[in-house]
């Protein structure tokens, strides 16, 4: 019978058995009133414990959480394995006909039908032999070294992608090993790794063009040393590692990453813009990542301001913030102003901006609707993951035009303060003033306000009706028209529900404000409003 493995403070271990089951040892040593030798594991899941560390008034090491923390036995937890057996594992292990068996659909008759692999066989040749293998998916198998890296690069020498997600890689030499051993990588997963923060000794990674270091612990005084061994790095990929402030060493702006093309910095901790425009003189950086941050604002920074942040000796290389940066995803953060919206004009390439889950791009938390969006926004041509057509910016700006113009006409004064596009809009889509009626006001004037809105039923009690276009004043209220919907669908005991439906918004928008106006809420000339129940 082989001896227990030893086990030492800081490892990262997994349950027996189970590879998803991973935490790191906390405690070697005995527990009081039990016999033999116990490891304290801090279990990554914070409920997959029993306790905190202590035990029967002992304290025997700190868990992140309350119920993080166990004693396990050393024979119940395994400490890894090497990348090569791991390939083993994935690649070359034969299906047992016990697990084929399993393989089964329900028939219509809820009968079982066994399900035969056609071309399993060839499949499985195919991925066996390790040295045509380009990309290599070895997520949660306990990979925790690399073994000798000849025998990596004799073993797979082509190998270009490789996803180590969920393993218990924890040293950067492990990493570097690992890479050394692998010419041709140019991509590498690290994902839910928890990695030493030392990264004193690793080689240059002269290949790698892709790293995903999402959770895995790492800060960006590390992202700093790392910068010096990824020379043609173009993706980084940083998420979910409770990064609030971006540090460079020398100076308030970051410098090199010559070849950074995308840069994910998404469900982090970031609430000061200041900390991002440290960003603004990566040269090649052409997306940002900032979804589910904490950022409550947003500007764009002065040219002579960067320059001074950057000091007399980069100053002649500096380029304008954000030179090629063309996409800018926002999304699940605290922006509430129109300053904010109105200066992402001001980035010069921008085209793809996501501003979804903010308060001021929620129309049922007072926000602004998606065409008030884009014709606020000069230069996108996608928004919020949606295609912005030609047509669709026009009819946009059209109506955000006399949107304006409706509520603006007796305070002129206000109009290039709140709306810095209204005039130039107005010019281009050459739209008049509207001239006040002579003769009998009010007829004129209605007729001059009438859109023409399309009135779908889809509530599963309202049965099916042909839609309605109807033509109506512009000063319809919501409430208003749901009263007029229950008398053109004949509805009876029905309460209806609005919905707006936009083209590029993948889900409509709900109309539940029953004050405000149809022009306030979006509805324009050829609008869709779905008529829903509630529920």
């Amino acid at each position: 019978m082989s001896d227990p493995p030893e086990f030492r403070i800081g490892q990262r271990v997994h349950s027996a058995g189970d590879y998803r089951r991973i935490g790191t040892v906390k405690y070697v040593g005995p527990v009081e009133g039990y016999k033999g030798k116990w490891v304290g594991v801090d279990w990554d899941n914070a409920d997959g414990g029993k306790h905190d560390g202590s035990l029967n008034g002992v304290r025997y090491f700190h868990a992140e959480s309350e119920k993080s923390g166990s004693f396990v036995r050393p024979s119940n937890l395994s400490a890894g394995i090497t990348l090569l057996k791991a390939l083993e594992i994935r690649y070359k292990s034969i299906s047992t006909q016990e697990e084929e068996d399993e393989m089964y659909v329900f028939s219509a008759s809820n009968r079982r039908v066994s399900v035969q692999l056609l071309g399993k066989d060839k499949i499985q040749d195919k991925l066996s032999r390790f040295e045509e293998l380009a990309s290599a998916s070895l997520f949660y198998l306990g990979v925790s070294s690399s073994g000798p890296p000849y025998q990596i690069s004799a073993t797979i020498p082509n190998l270009k992608e490789l996803d180590l997600t969920g393993n218990l890689l924890s040293d950067w030499k492990d990493v570097g090993a690992i890479c050394e051993g692998l010419p041709a990588l140019v991509a590498l997963n690290l994902t839910n790794n928890l990695i030493a923060h030392d990264i004193l000794g690793l080689p240059q990674l002269r290949n790698i063009r892709v790293l995903v270091l999402n959770n895995t612990g790492i800060k960006w005084i590390q992202v700093e040393m790392l910068k010096c061994s990824l020379p043609v790095i173009e993706e980084l990929h940083l998420m979910g590692n409770k990064l609030s402030a971006i540090t460079p060493p020398s100076s308030d702006i970051v410098q090199g990453f010559d070849s950074l093309r995308l840069l994910n910095l998404e469900d982090n901790c970031i609430a000061d813009w200041n900390e991002i425009l440290k960003l603004s003189q990566l040269k090649s950086l052409e997306q940002l990542h900032l979804n589910k941050n904490s950022i409550n604002c947003l500007w764009y920074p002065e040219y002579d301001t960067v320059h001074d942040q950057l000091g007399c000796e980069s100053v002649e290389t500096s380029g304008r913030p954000f030179q090629n940066l063309r996409c800018l995803l926002l999304g699940g953060n605290n922006i509430e102003d129109l300053a904010s919206v109105d200066s992402l004009n001001s980035f010069p390439n921008l085209k793809d901006i996501r501003l979804s889950e903010n308060q001021i791009a929620d129309p049922g938390k007072g926000g602004l609707p998606r065409f008030v969006l884009i014709a606020r926004l000069a230069q996108v041509d996608m928004l919020n993951g949606s295609e912005v057509s030609r047509r669709e910016r026009k009819d946009s700006e059209i109506r955000y035009v006399r949107l304006v113009m409706s509520k603006l006409h007796d305070h002129p004064e206000e109009i290039t303060l709140l709306h810095p596009r209204f005039l130039k809009l107005k010019e281009f889509h050459g739209i008049e003033d509207e001239k006040p009626s002579t003769g009998a006001a009010g007829p004129q004037k209605m007729a001059s306000g009438l859109i023409s809105v399309t009135l779908k039923c889809v509530g599963a009690s309202m049965g099916e009706k042909p839609p309605l276009t109807k033509k109506l004043p512009a000063a319809t209220t919501v409430g208003k028209l749901k009263i007029l919907c229950e008398s053109f669908f004949k509805l009876k005991s029905v309460k209806p529900v609005l919905f707006l439906e936009e083209e590029g918004s993948p889900l409509p928008t709900v109309l539940d404000d029953d004050m405000a106006t149809l022009i306030d809420v979006g509805v324009g000339n050829d609008s869709t409003v779905l008529v829903d129940e509630e529920s």
